[in-house]
């Protein structure tokens, strides 16, 4: 999940909003241009004498079974820690973790994939992967992927990626369980570097100690846990020598650019306009001849306008005829359905919050950041903006009270630590961008993609997402400057769904499925090398 802070707001309520969120993020989500809550360290910074080195805690293992696709899989389930520590000795930070792996003895790890998975934020734990999707337990919803009324329950996960692969949740520091050791400022992992060097510390030290390093490795990562992904790619392959076989990138963000709208960026209203479309389209808005359109149609359609003719007519500027500024409010009407009086007064320029209060705007309804298909109430008919997000506020209280129960009951993994889903404690986070500019880790994923050209990469994108909309991932992929051999390596798959794509329970399967080319494709050696 993740939070990313793509909107034109007063800073009073772009601050109200961050807090509002969680995160990026994000989220959720997450992710973002700023964080999930940015509201600061809760760490010790006083330094204590004389730290000692302490042994990590020992792991808890408990043993499961599973039925998929009709056959039965036994795993086992280890909760547990591992401590960093600086060059000295001294402890950094511990890590939490959950990890599952099948019991079926194989001869040779080499056979059997491991992937490495966490969210976004900056501030998520990876609860809302290993929950929603991914876990061999998940969150019970309503087919369509919306919470029902508490108390709240796990099922058995039956598309479960455990028949394809292992898998290991990583809390960064600050999340989950995840703590800076006693006198270790904790703002020192709060920042893009920071955070990437840590995790990839985390995933050499787990490699080691459970044995996996002839094992096929994957990432995955959602929201700003894709930013984290890309940034792994190349610092894991330069630092430590581990060349992956992939990554799945789950509500995708690269590019910073493509989210951060300012007065020196106009590329992200022409990106967010076919998003709108199909928010729009779901709630019934538009005109009866693009209502007849089926989804994917009509916002590729939007998409093609936005990029061909809406983006050009934004960088014109004050230069745009009066005409054509006519002809383009008339056309943003049809893909949004708001009036053209409406987005006259934004000067044809629309930003996702201002959408999100505004679409529903005469029933006095907010749709959700995360998932444009879900509603509430608007408390303020007054406020521009929305005054939360009702795709956020239903899920968290969800995924913390089923988390906090499955650890200790059925994992038997005992802490006193407040388990941080959307963490308080991740303080403001460093884009490494103080000389201005956007952050770009798209750099980073096609460097590492050209010294490792076996690695492969899926983006899984929602429909209805407004945090990462879909055609900023399509805009980040078409400008990574690949040879065209290169670009076969990349797949993309589309969801009717929103930011967390799996919880629509259609979505889910198609994931799922989408999942199985996909490792297998990245873990088949060509025919010269396994001779």
């Amino acid at each position: 999940m993740s939070n990313p802070i793509h909107r034109k707001e007063p800073k009073i309520q772009r601050a109200q909003r961050k807090n509002q969120n969680g995160f990026l993020f994000v989220l959720f989500a997450s992710l973002t241009l700023c964080v999930l809550f940015s509201g600061a360290s809760a760490q010790s910074t006083h330094p204590t004498s004389a730290p000692t080195t302490k042994p990590d805690p020992a792991a808890v293992t408990t043993d499961h079974q599973i039925t998929i696709a009709g056959k039965p899989i036994h795993y086992k389930a280890t909760a547990g820690t591992i401590t960093l520590k600086s060059d000295d000795g001294k402890p950094r930070a511990t890590m939490f973790f959950v990890s599952y792996s099948k019991s079926d003895p194989t001869p040779d790890p080499s056979a059997r994939p491991i992937t490495y998975i966490f969210n976004g934020g900056p501030g998520a734990a990876s609860v809302w992967l290993h929950l929603g999707a991914v876990g061999p337990r998940r969150i019970s919803l309503n087919p369509d992927g919306s919470p029902p009324a508490p108390p709240y329950h796990l099922v058995d996960n039956d598309q479960t990626w455990l028949d394809l692969t292992d898998l290991v949740f990583i809390d960064p520091v600050g999340t989950g369980f995840s703590r800076p050791a006693e006198g270790v400022k904790a703002d020192q992992f709060f920042g893009v570097d920071p955070d990437i060097a840590t995790v990839a510390e985390f995933i050499r030290l787990y490699t080691t100690k459970y044995e996996r390093w002839s094992s096929p490795k994957f990432l995955a990562g959602e929201s700003y846990g894709t930013t984290r992904a890309a940034g792994l790619s190349e610092y894991l392959l330069d630092h430590t020598g581990i060349a992956l076989n992939g990554i799945l990138f789950i509500s995708t963000v690269l590019d910073f650019s493509t989210l951060h709208i300012d007065d020196n960026n106009t590329l992200p209203y022409a990106l967010n306009l076919p998003t709108y479309t199909a928010a729009a389209w779901y709630h019934k808005r538009l005109s009866a001849n693009l209502q007849s359109h089926d989804l994917q149609t009509l916002v590729r359609d939007a998409q093609h306008w936005s990029l061909s003719v809406y983006l050009p007519a934004l960088l014109q500027g004050d230069k745009l005829p009066n005409d054509t500024r006519k002809q383009i409010i008339s056309q943003l009407s049809q893909y949004t359905s708001l009036s053209p009086a409406l987005i006259e007064q934004q000067n044809f320029r629309i930003g996702p919050s201002f959408f999100e209060k505004h679409l529903l705007a005469d029933q006095r309804q907010i749709i959700g950041r995360f998932d444009s298909r879900l509603t509430g109430y608007s408390t303020d008919t007054e406020e521009p903006w929305p005054e939360y997000d009702p795709s956020l506020s239903l899920y968290y209280p969800l995924y913390t009270s089923t988390f906090n129960d499955y650890i200790r009951r059925e994992l038997k993994y005992e802490s006193d630590l407040t388990y941080e889903v959307l963490s308080p404690r991740v303080g403001p986070w460093n884009f490494g961008q103080e000389g201005g500019g956007y952050l770009n880790v798209a750099t980073r994923l096609r460097s590492a993609l050209a010294k490792n050209p076996h690695m492969k990469l899926l983006f899984a994108a929602g429909f209805y997402d407004l945090a990462t909309p879909f055609a900023t991932v399509d805009y980040t992929i078409d400008h990574l400057n690949l040879s065209p051999e290169l670009r076969k390596n990349i797949t993309q798959t589309y969801y009717p769904a929103g930011h967390m794509l799996y919880h629509p329970h259609a979505s889910l399967i198609k994931l799922k499925s989408d999942l199985a080319p996909f490792f297998q494709s990245a873990t088949t050696r060509p025919a010269q090398d396994s001779q």
